[in-house]
């Protein structure tokens, strides 16, 4: 770079979109993020005990989703210009430590884990889904499909943790 000059900082140069409810945005966008960053431990806590056992493959295919999940709420956060949680260091930590403390129950016990976290956090969406479309659905229909997917995502992890005994 040119002498007394630092490096360019890159930046969103998009916020919101005009006319949206920031703080309804934010707060959802926050806590999506918050939610998908600590499930990404919970299923990093699981793999680190059950990745060898029969049921690694399986974990291993939800943890992928969510991790998708996780990039797109991080990039929404940049495009939407909302700060993260300051509670992510203890999501960081009490994500992982409830994944493994799970799988150290066994396969059933981290499918329990699965399908209690997962059955919340789907109620949370469709709570999401319904302030959004009160709004104004057209408006908010970018998000509106982003949580919508992911939603039916987490169902299926449900549904996944059902079929390998979470009841038992």
């Amino acid at each position: 770079s040119p002498a007394g000059v630092g490096s360019p900082r890159l930046c969103s140069t998009r916020g919101a979109p005009e006319g949206v409810n920031k703080p309804v945005i934010d707060r959802i966008i926050r806590v999506d993020h918050a939610g998908e960053y600590g499930a990404n431990r919970i299923y990093a806590g699981q793999m680190a005990v059950l990745g060898r056992s029969s049921v690694g493959p399986i974990i291993q295919q939800m943890w992928n989703q969510e991790k998708d999940h996780l990039k797109k709420f991080s990039e929404l956060m940049v495009a939407y210009r909302v700060r993260p949680t300051v509670l992510l260091p203890f999501w960081n930590v009490a994500g992982f430590v409830l994944g493994a403390g799970s799988a150290l129950l066994g396969r059933k016990g981290a499918m329990a884990c699965t399908v209690a976290v997962e059955e919340s956090i789907s109620d949370h969406y469709n709570s999401q889904i319904r302030t959004l479309i009160e709004e104004d659905p057209e408006k908010y229909k970018e998000i509106l499909q982003t949580i919508k997917q992911f939603r039916d995502d987490e169902l299926e992890h449900h549904d996944i943790g059902l079929e390998h005994h979470a009841e038992a």
